[in-house]
């Protein structure tokens, strides 16, 4: 009974870490895996604790979109990034993306493992490959002002959420986003 509560916890917690960053409605909808449920959260855990080593592929080359396999690199690295091992995560994105360089999800999500990795640089560039695929999205504006928010730029974080809620004024992620800025510009301290 405890040990299924502190996973419930450790799980909760995790989803609102991830609240903030990410997660989009359209085409990039359920990039960063939002919609599982409790259950569904349970099953995927035992799926990650069998998944193969990062440079080896989990069932082979993968017949249809990136994705679609439940056991294909996005999707194990989506279950690592949820579970909050954004090392694993990112191997895993970083495999997606070396196998299917044209996947836009696959590079939001690696921008976003190396942001949670405090690798900036790396995660700049996972961005600038994402927009050059798809054009400036909302969810990939959003992810880029949380960036910001972590690195303490605040001025930078607030360009870009401001543009995506241009795009998208309803947004409740980018309005998140907006508050969480608020909230930290008057702390004076980087996001965590």
């Amino acid at each position: 009974m405890r040990v299924r509560l502190a996973r419930g916890l450790c799980i909760a917690a995790a989803c609102m870490a991830l609240a903030g960053c990410g997660a989009t409605t359209g085409s990039l909808s359920d990039t960063l895996g939002f919609s599982k449920t409790p259950a569904a959260a349970d099953a995927n855990a035992s799926l990650v604790a069998s998944a193969p080593a990062p440079g080896a592929s989990p069932i082979g080359p993968a017949p249809g979109l990136l994705g679609s396999e439940p056991n294909d690199e996005l999707n194990f690295g989506k279950r690592y990034f949820a579970g909050g091992n954004f090392g694993m995560a990112e191997q895993y994105f970083r495999r997606a993306v070396e196998t299917h360089p044209r996947d836009a999800e696959a590079w939001l999500n690696l921008a976003a493992s190396y942001d949670r990795l405090r690798r900036f640089d790396l995660a700049d560039r996972a961005y600038a490959e994402t927009i050059r695929l798809v054009g400036p999205r909302v969810a990939i504006l959003n992810d880029q002002g949380y960036s910001y928010m972590l690195r303490g730029d605040f001025k930078r974080a607030r360009e870009k959420l401001q543009e995506a809620r241009a795009k998208d004024p309803a947004n409740r992620f980018v309005q998140n986003n907006l508050r969480l800025l608020a909230d930290a510009a008057v702390h004076g301290k980087a996001v965590e």
